[in-house]
């Protein structure tokens, strides 16, 4: 592999976003948030009135999709020169997200997007099949996991601190389902790679994560 790429996949809620961030700010290497991608997808398919179950037309809006990421840790996100980045972290864009990922045309779609994303010094990629699927050549490879309860709680709290509504026992049942869909979807369902680095971070802090995961890298 001409560029170094670190692999992180998980379940939603597990802190990889938050792991891959920190990791690539220490680095000094790209980020790719692979959910932003199905996440601005589904939002761009649903402006222009298309379907969620409508593979082929959802395929399309993902090879047109004019996105961006820009400022610092690429983390502003826009939509044809709009700024959604809020707009995309909602609870029911994730679940459209899951929806349009299950779609091997629009995972198609998406690949050598993704892919392009790899580039010097190096690329610190977070999603649900980047060490089996994007880049299965990654050196290093971790699999961050945490029980849905412990997901639910977290993501409770993020809510809660933005100020939006929530439901602590209907988010954790929304991710018990999300975590079935995505591990049961015909194309690349979510799984460790054979050679992952399995990380529970159910008891762990983030900077015991992270660490752990340097650790990986050998750094």
């Amino acid at each position: 592999m001409a560029v170094q790429v670190l692999a992180i996949d998980g379940p939603s809620g597990s802190g990889k976003g938050t792991i891959a961030r920190l990791l690539a700010k220490r680095l000094g290497w790209h980020m790719l948030d692979s959910g932003a991608l199905y996440r601005l997808t589904a939002l761009a398919a649903q402006r222009r009135g298309i379907g969620l179950d409508d593979a082929d037309a959802v395929a399309k809006a993902a090879l047109a999709l004019d996105a961006r990421f820009e400022g610092e840790d690429e983390a502003r996100v826009l939509l044809e020169g709009e700024d959604v980045t809020l707009a995309i972290r909602s609870e029911a864009a994730g679940a459209a997200a899951s929806i349009v990922a299950a779609h091997p045309a629009v995972r198609d779609a998406l690949l050598e997007r993704q892919r392009r994303f790899a580039q010097p010094p190096g690329l610190v990629a977070d999603g649900r099949d980047m060490g089996t699927v994007v880049f299965p050549d990654a050196p290093v490879k971790i699999y961050l996991d945490a029980s849905a309860e412990v997901r639910g709680e977290r993501r409770y709290k993020q809510l809660k601190e933005k100020g939006l509504d929530a439901n602590l026992d209907q988010i954790i049942e929304d991710i018990r389902q999300r975590d079935q869909r995505d591990m049961q979807r015909p194309v690349a369902p979510l799984k460790p790679a054979d050679d992952a680095y399995v990380i529970d971070s159910s008891g762990l802090t983030v900077e015991q994560v992270l660490a752990e995961c340097l650790a990986r890298m050998g750094k």
